[in-house]
């Protein structure tokens, strides 16, 4: 069977502010991203934050291209003012020059005309900040942003897909939903998933570690982790067990072995092992 990496689709997360660096605002959109793929199939194997700077953001995406991801998604930095400058560096990442793209000006230009109709802004002209938003790398195609006037970004550099979102959660979600995750859907490489988990009473963390190392060998694409927990006064060990593979069914006899094996070593440690209510989850 051949390993995890192989068989899922690499994602890097690159999430641009300082806002994020400095303790202002927590990184809800890299978690929120990173669950939307996973439950897609694909795996995101690194999550970087980097501030509003051209050479940091250039950094992070020629690295995690380096690094063979499949896809890199951004999110923040797209807007109009001086400090949106995640396509410059996505740009100079992958040496292309930024143009006039028509069709996100033809966007924005809708967008600020309904904003003007609302009352939301005074005019719907195409100033040169808001003309900045349709500045985009050569032969990138812009994603339409129902919630907010920058769109979003699709592009192609050499083996790797990037796709670069705004910061504001609600437009991030909504791009990603609509325009984002139909694409991922057709093109994340299919696997199966399986996975359970167990309480452990009555054996501590230190000591079922060597165990589960042993347990790892099992199978390639097999993830064990142990989480410590309290409930009631009482200490637990929550142990998940994950399989990564081209089956399900030939997952779920894996996690069996496993489980089966995890059951005969806590028992052996003078533990107890307990299924959580419900079944595995």
């Amino acid at each position: 069977m051949p390993r995890a990496s192989s068989l899922q689709t690499i994602f890097e997360i690159i999430s641009v502010g300082y806002e994020l660096l400095d303790g202002r605002v927590v990184n809800t959109n890299a978690s929120w991203l990173a669950g939307q793929i996973s439950s897609l199939g694909g795996r995101v194997s690194r999550i970087t934050v980097v501030g509003d700077e051209v050479a940091e953001i250039s950094s992070a995406i020629r690295e995690a291209m380096r690094r063979g991801a499949d896809w890199i998604i951004t999110s923040g930095g797209l807007g109009p003012t001086y400090d949106d400058v995640t396509l410059q560096g996505v740009a100079r990442a992958i040496g292309r020059k930024l143009v006039l793209n028509r069709r996100a000006l033809e966007m924005i230009r809708r967008r600020y005309e309904e904003l003007a109709r609302e009352g939301v802004v005074e005019s719907p002209e195409l100033t040169p900040p808001r003309m900045k938003m349709a500045m985009l790398p050569r032969g990138a195609k812009p994603l339409e942003n129902n919630v907010g006037t920058a769109p979003g970004v699709l592009l192609r550099a050499g083996g790797c897909w990037i796709i670069c979102l705004p910061g504001v959660p609600s437009e991030l979600q909504d791009i990603f939903l609509n325009r984002v995750k139909p694409i991922l859907e057709k093109k994340i490489r299919r696997i199966a998933i399986a996975d359970r988990w167990i309480y452990v009473r009555g054996v501590p963390e230190s000591n079922l570690a060597p165990r589960l190392d042993e347990l790892r060998t099992m199978a390639p694409g097999l993830y064990i982790k142990s989480h410590p927990e309290k409930r009631e006064g009482t200490s637990f060990i929550r142990v998940y067990m994950r399989m990564i593979g081209r089956k399900r069914e030939a997952c779920e006899k894996v996690l069996d072995r496993v489980e089966k094996e995890l059951i005969k070593a806590i028992g052996e440690l003078g533990g107890e092992a307990l299924k959580p209510e419900g079944g595995n989850s």
